[in-house]
């Protein structure tokens, strides 16, 4: 088993100062955590008007470790030439295309959004969606910005049979639904991140597992906006077997993209 965060970032977030989000950092607290691989994000680019100089500083700073970092740039489907964005990503090998399309001031499942969603699945590459960055109770007062909507998602995944999902920063309400409004082939597209489902005391986490089953979940962290130890701690807590631990951790991943 080859432990994979679908959910890390590197760079400065611009709400509020974070001075460890650099890739020595991350790697630190990968080693410390036993995460063997990462995808990582540039995590400013979200609210760049053009992403690409984003991807830019996002491939240099991984250059050197490739082996453990994989990098996920950002496509804006609304700007001119995404489709060079969309081929560069596929050159590095991206094992996933991110896009904000809340942030892009997109229609999340509008024409743009499915005409790259149907590029990601004409490349059988997952379109990697995050729901939101903070909680609206931590956010700073210019950060009005709404959450990625949950029709939006199931809209996404009906929109091409051949479509793969991966959502990160999703709580239980959003993920129970999107996938109770799907048929079991649609949601099998979708694979979900652990970063923002609660464990105990409420135990969101273990009734997800349970009302929807594990190979549905998979590892992220949110790192560094939120400390990896959170993550294991909700596995730690629950009561699944080695082999669902592993399967979340991510051979459920790996079973995702084959």
């Amino acid at each position: 088993m080859t432990v994979t965060d679908v959910a890390a970032f590197v760079g400065d977030y611009p709400y509020r100062a974070i001075s460890h989000g650099t890739t020595d950092w991350l790697l630190s607290q990968m080693d410390r955590v036993g995460i063997d691989r990462a995808w990582v994000g540039h995590l400013p680019s979200f609210l760049y008007r053009d992403p690409a100089p984003g991807n830019a500083v996002l491939e240099q700073s991984l250059a050197q470790h490739r082996d453990r970092l994989a990098p996920v740039p950002v496509v804006h489907p609304g700007l001119p030439r995404w489709e060079d964005d969309t081929n560069r990503a596929i050159e590095l090998d991206a094992p996933a295309l991110r896009a904000y399309p809340i942030h892009q001031g997109l229609d999340p499942s509008g024409g743009a959004m499915r005409v790259f969603a149907a590029a990601a699945a004409s490349a059988r590459v997952p379109l990697l969606l995050t729901v939101k960055f903070e909680d609206v109770r931590q956010r700073h007062p210019l950060d009005t910005v709404a959450d990625l909507p949950a029709a939006a998602v199931r809209q996404l995944v009906r929109s091409d049979p051949e479509l793969r999902i991966i959502v990160t920063h999703a709580d239980r309400a959003f993920v129970e639904e999107v996938h109770f409004g799907l048929t079991p082939r649609e949601a099998a597209r979708l694979l979900w991140d652990i970063s923002w489902i609660w464990g105990p005391p409420e135990n969101h986490l273990a009734a997800l597992l349970d009302s929807m089953g594990v190979k549905r979940f998979t590892l992220g962290t949110a790192m560094p906006l939120r400390i990896p130890d959170t993550s294991f701690a909700r596995l730690d807590l629950l009561d699944v077997s080695s082999a669902e631990r592993s399967a979340i951790l991510g051979d459920n991943l790996h079973a995702f993209l084959d």
